[in-house]
């Protein structure tokens, strides 16, 4: 689940977190902590499937590296000064819903707005409005992919370039998130079912190299519109169940 909806403009968090409270399991399966795990399988997927581009970016092309910098530090400082908020406030089925269906509105407006903008582009305005999309990410329910896309299609962007700038910043911000969450994980490992995460990590590997190979094929001719009904439907569906447990 987490290597398919990481890259797939569904969000994964809302999913890491749904399935636990709809299958009533407990434990390690849900806690940010296991996320994260698996949040560090879908980093090696992106470094399989794009260490010749970042080669390319260290070694020709430090503008486009600034460019990711600049793009990549709100989301990077709003995940540490909120931290707790995350895990501790917004993992609501509630709040899962209401983003899904906002942000969902959102992708399908930002389909009105894509042109053709090539990489060579992109400025410094365009990755900081995509950065702050990526802060936004932060709130379960919205897709990191989903508002980098939309963001990117806001900016003029075509959608196949759009998704692989967003994937591309995807890897500093899931990586220092690894980073982060991963040290709790070190200093208490007796806490934790390792071959749990372990399984977990590879698991969202293979499925997330899958998921980005496809996507990057899949934008290049279709719109987000098919992703924005999945978003729907699902919100209804945990309506239910919210109606349901409730």
């Amino acid at each position: 689940m987490q290597g398919t909806t990481e890259f797939f403009p569904v969000s994964s968090t809302a999913h890491l977190i749904l399935f636990p409270w709809f299958l009533g399991w407990r434990g390690d399966v849900d806690t940010l902590t296991f996320d994260i795990a698996l949040h560090a399988g879908t980093l090696i997927a992106l470094l399989v499937c794009f260490w010749r581009d970042w080669i390319e970016i260290f070694l020709n092309n430090r503008r486009l590296l600034a460019l990711l910098i600049v793009a990549t530090l709100p989301a990077g400082i709003a995940g540490v000064l909120l931290n707790d908020i995350v895990e501790n406030t917004l993992r609501s089925p509630i709040i899962i819903v209401i983003t899904l269906i906002v942000f969902g509105m959102v992708m399908l407006i930002s389909e009105r707005f894509k042109k053709d903008r090539e990489i060579k582009d992109i400025t410094l305005l365009d990755a900081a409005v995509i950065g702050f999309a990526q802060a936004i990410a932060l709130i379960p329910g919205v897709s990191r992919s989903g508002i980098t896309i939309s963001a990117g299609l806001f900016r003029g962007f075509e959608r196949g370039l759009s998704a692989r700038f967003s994937f591309l910043l995807s890897t500093p911000i899931i990586a220092g998130a690894t980073l982060f969450e991963g040290k709790k994980l070190i200093a208490n490992p007796a806490n934790h079912d390792l071959g749990l995460f372990t399984a977990g990590m590879i698991t969202s590997a293979i499925t997330g190299f899958i998921a980005i190979k496809f996507l990057l094929h899949f934008f290049k001719r279709h719109p987000l519109n098919v992703f924005v009904y999945y978003r729907f439907i699902l919100a209804v569906i945990i309506s239910v169940g919210i109606w349901l447990k409730g």
